[in-house]
């Protein structure tokens, strides 16, 4: 495995971190509801992504 392979699911989890805080501020703002609900989505299809990956 090279370097690209170790670094992706830790690239991606630091990323659904950040869509996570992103997606609860957009719903608690309720300005854009709908954009943080699918920053969630996102996260959760990312952490499912890592949780394949790593298998």
């Amino acid at each position: 495995m090279n370097a690209l392979e170790h670094a992706a699911p830790a690239i991606a989890m630091l990323a659904a971190f950040a869509l996570v805080i992103g997606g609860i501020v957009l719903i608690r703002q309720g300005e854009d509801r709908r954009k943080g609900v699918l920053m969630l989505v996102m996260a959760a299809v990312l952490v499912g992504n890592v949780l394949i990956w790593t298998m």
